[in-house]
Order: C-alpha cells, then structure tokens, then sequence
C-alpha cells in the first residue's frame, strides 16, 4: 500500500496537484498557524500542536514512496507521521505524513505577509472538499491572522495561482472582514 500524505492548505485544492486517491480527512491535535522564518518574506501557513484541535485537510497517495517531488515542493516544512492522528476512510490504515515548520525555524517578528493569491487558493481547494462550512471552519482553526495579507490578485506571486470567481473572492474577502485583518 501507498503512503499518503494529510494537506492542509493548497495541497487541498486538487488543481495544485496531481497525486492520486485524493480525499477528505481531518487532522486531530493539530492547529493551522502563518509561521514566519528567516527563508522568505511570506509566510508559512503550518500547523502547530493543539489538543484541542481537529482540522480539515485532504489526504492522498504518494505513488511507490517517492516523497522527493512532494518533499521539494514543502520546501521549508518538516515532514512528520501523522498516522495515529489523521481520520480518514481507508483500511487498513496506510502511512500518513503532514508537513510542518519546525519551531527552531520559526520567528517572532519580521514585516512578512500573507498573499491574497496564495489564500485564494486554498480557499477554493476547501470550499470545492467542504462547503461554505469548511471555509469557515478553516478561518475558525488557523491563527496568525494579525499577519498583513497582501493583495497581489491582479499580479499573484503564488507560484500555484489558480483562477477563482468573484464569489469565492467575496467569501475570502468577507472572512478577513470578519477577522479584522489587514489587508494591503
């Protein structure tokens, strides 16, 4: 059987990948933050211990275990097993990773942002896997919302920029309202 990996920001927008048996699943204990380092100007959005926790994400299949290309395209992350704590449909349960920051690499202050492109992004993946609930949900169970977000829609620096309607724009731009952050 395939190891499978648990996403739990752009990966769960199916059109920024093509691993196979894509899924829902939820992640338990775990809390989605914007983690700031030293390796860029953006944000990281990674996920922190929370027992309290339980996230919505996506899993799918590592074909033959070759994590390189899955491994390169974390870049910056850690990859951690998350068998015992992922919550899925399939059996008998596989090898599960998430990715993560590790806090060594993580920073306290820095002028880094959030980009609305990136957001968009995976919004729309949560939305198409979960509904109007799921993004709110995804709102709900990510912190680090004082970060800035910049507005880089009509020149998106997310290398993995994805078309989205106005609709999903609004739903977006509404949640920040509601969240007060600050968008430049």
């Amino acid at each position: 059987m395939h190891p499978y990996f648990f996403g739990y920001g752009s990966l769960v927008n199916r059109e920024t990948h093509t691993y196979p048996d894509a899924r829902p699943a939820r992640l338990k204990g775990w809390r989605r933050s914007w983690i700031r380092t030293a390796k860029r100007e953006v944000v990281f959005l990674s996920v922190t211990p929370d027992a309290d926790t339980v996230i919505d994400g996506l899993i799918a299949s590592v074909p033959d275990a070759d994590w390189r290309a899955l491994d390169a395209r974390e870049f910056g992350y850690g990859r951690h097993d998350s068998r015992d704590a992922v919550i899925h449909d399939i059996m008998p349960a596989p090898e599960v990773a998430h990715y993560a920051i590790a806090p060594a690499d993580q920073m306290a202050g820095g002028n880094h942002v959030i980009l609305l492109s990136y957001l968009d992004v995976v919004v729309q993946g949560f939305l198409r896997e979960y509904g109007v609930a799921g993004v709110t949900r995804f709102f709900e169970t990510t912190s680090g919302w004082d970060t800035p977000v910049r507005n880089d829609r009509e020149n998106p620096g997310y290398s993995r920029f994805r078309a989205v309607t106005t609709e999903e724009q609004k739903l977006v731009d509404d949640n920040l309202l509601r969240l007060s952050a600050r968008v430049e």
